[in-house]
């Protein structure tokens, strides 16, 4: 059974507790459920991660690439929030690893602060996603399945 890896970047571990007008009252939990059933429901596994750190979402990244080599990964749902605007090492990781990457944000970024709506990592990205709240978590976990083939 191939695996959906979702990394989560800085403060998404503070979900539920930081700024719910934005970000809404569910926490990292109930997005890593989410994210297991979506998977299960498409013959995939969820594997779910969350970092503060930039290298070490480098670092997945680079073992998602050769886990989707290996053909044991579908590929990988990256939240990685405010690094997204600011990481080109981020961009350059997945591009080098040659990782099908959707990239999800629970708000729309779109309709934030303009700093906000520059991605390092949307043109390296197979899909970009924003503004369904946590529960588009799932969403983002099935376009991934649609991506890899993946039977549900």
């Amino acid at each position: 059974m191939k695996t959906v890896l979702v990394l989560n970047g800085p403060n998404l571990n503070l979900l539920g507790t930081r700024e719910p007008a934005v970000y809404g009252s569910e926490t990292l939990a109930d997005v890593e459920r989410i994210c297991e059933e979506a998977a299960q429901s498409h013959g995939l596994r969820a594997e779910c991660r969350q970092t503060s750190y930039e290298g070490q979402l480098i670092d997945w990244i680079h073992e998602a690439g050769q886990a989707c080599a290996r053909g044991e990964m579908a590929g990988v749902v990256l939240n990685a929030g405010a690094l997204t605007h600011t990481s080109i090492a981020l961009h350059d990781a997945i591009k080098g690893a040659a990782v099908p990457v959707i990239e999800y944000h629970i708000s729309n970024v779109h309709a934030r602060e303009a700093f906000r709506h520059q991605s390092w990592i949307s043109p390296v990205a197979k899909a970009v996603m924003a503004g369904l709240g946590v529960r588009g978590y799932g969403v983002a976990v099935a376009a991934l399945a649609l991506l890899a083939g993946a039977d549900g």
